[in-house]
């Protein structure tokens, strides 16, 4: 039996992608998810570099956000559609990152992610990621501490050799356009 591979496109989120984003991070983040004036405020941030990643039907399934500072990239949003979970988008979003980094010589990726969120907190493991220290209480809707996250230098050889299985992984399952 031969599978098809999911084909995506990424591209810079624009303000009209924000409705369907909307729905996106409602679903994914409860009640207490950031509001619509708070991705414009990013979109127009010129430290931040949003992306949102499509369907064959140009349907918005995902978005990561970061901010680049220096020699270091945060990502500070990454969100995908439920019915897209568990197929490679949230690693293909991360793999841009990497790309942009590399373009741009940034040597380190931090974020925060939720202590319980055990599935986020693989997935950024999975590309070299380790929890370097806590945040205590750090979020507002149920005081759940953030676990502090923090690559490698990614032009070190390990990390190269992380990045580059992750991204063979991700091309058996994934055609981007």
């Amino acid at each position: 039996m031969i599978l098809s591979k999911l084909e995506l496109k990424i591209e810079i989120l624009k303000l009209e992608d924000l409705d369907a984003l909307m729905e996106i991070e409602a679903n994914a983040y409860g009640e207490h998810h950031w509001s619509r004036e708070s991705f414009v405020s990013e979109i127009n941030n010129k430290v931040a570099r949003y992306y949102a990643v499509k369907n064959n039907s140009d349907e918005l399934i995902g978005y990561i956000g970061v901010w680049n500072i220096v020699d270091e990239t945060h990502i500070t949003t990454i969100a995908v559609k439920k019915d897209y979970r568990r197929m490679g988008v949230a690693e293909t979003l991360i793999a841009k990152i990497l790309e942009d980094c590399y373009n741009d010589f940034i040597k380190y990726i931090t974020l925060e992610v939720r202590a319980g969120n055990e599935p986020a907190i693989n997935l950024y493991k999975k590309f070299g990621m380790k929890s370097l220290g806590v945040r205590k209480g750090y979020y507002q809707d149920n005081g759940e501490d953030a676990l502090i996250m923090w690559s490698d230098n990614i032009f070190s050889d390990s990390f190269k050799e992380i990045y580059s299985q992750n991204k063979l992984g991700i091309e058996k399952r994934i055609i981007i356009k």
